[in-house]
């Protein structure tokens, strides 16, 4: 298959076949099983996909590149020509093993907007940009440790899988990759009553990461209000375990009764 890449879909193909099977054996498709593939491209990943599972479902937003995956794989494939950030994954049914080798420019809100599906989900398994899986596997007191640490951390369990060498793609990305499982939390362990307050103070903390929670979390808390939590005000946002968040962001929502 010949196409051109997009850098408007953030294009880079995945072209070598000892990363490709390192990837398919990781992921460890099985008959039968629900598999859904973001940004199929070129079908590098489709192709032994389709061979262990027999079905595939795919969301591809290039058109051109729609045309020949059907050209290629016929009804085998489920092709869903949209944009993936508009899919209601929830069509698909239940148990979806999603896997994508994600555009670096909307690898985040994906991640984000694949949380909200989470009771969908068996497991997730994608290749990010590396700096991007380390930010999000990352503990607290690590410097890489942040607002999607947090915030994915709180839904998913997750494991960096391996590295990928910018060498293994086509054209080469200015970066190296990384592939990451992701499978959902149940039940989550730590569930904050309002989740919407959940995100607002991750995002307050974090905002200014140099600041003491004392002042990126001022609008929230009072000096007392820290005493009563057991957290330091002094503490910083990356020092504060995924709970920790939890228990602030429950005392907002309770003061807000």
């Amino acid at each position: 298959m010949k196409h051109q890449p997009r850098k408007r879909f953030g294009q880079n193909f995945l072209i070598d076949p000892t990363a490709i099977a390192a990837i398919v054996a990781a992921i460890h498709p099985a008959h039968g099983e629900r598999l859904v593939e973001i940004g199929p491209g070129l079908g590098a990943l489709t192709r032994p996909l389709l061979a262990a599972a027999g079905e595939l479902h795919a969301i591809e937003i290039d058109r051109d590149l729609a045309a020949a995956l059907r050209q290629e794989f016929g009804a085998h494939l489920n092709l869903h020509e949209t944009d993936v950030l508009h899919f209601n994954f929830a069509t698909l049914g239940d148990r979806l093993r999603i896997i994508g080798n994600l555009p670096y420019n909307i690898s985040t809100p994906l991640l984000f907007y694949l949380a909200d599906f989470t009771d969908r989900i068996r497991d997730i398994h994608v290749m990010l940009q590396k700096e991007v899986v380390e930010r999000i596997v990352a503990a607290p007191a690590d410097s890489n440790y942040g607002r999607l640490s947090v915030m994915l951390q709180y839904r998913f369990e997750m494991e960096k899988l391996l590295d990928v060498p910018a060498a293994a793609f086509q054209p080469v990305p200015k970066v190296e990759s990384a592939v990451i499982r992701l499978m959902p939390l149940r039940p989550l362990p730590y569930a904050a009553r309002d989740e919407v307050s959940f995100a607002q103070v991750v995002a307050a903390a974090f905002s200014q990461r140099r600041k003491t929670l004392r002042n990126s979390l001022r609008k929230f808390f009072t000096p007392a209000d820290f005493d009563a939590l057991g957290i330091k005000p002094t503490a910083r946002a990356q020092e504060l375990s995924v709970a920790q968040f939890v228990r602030l962001a429950d005392h907002v929502s309770m003061s807000a009764r």
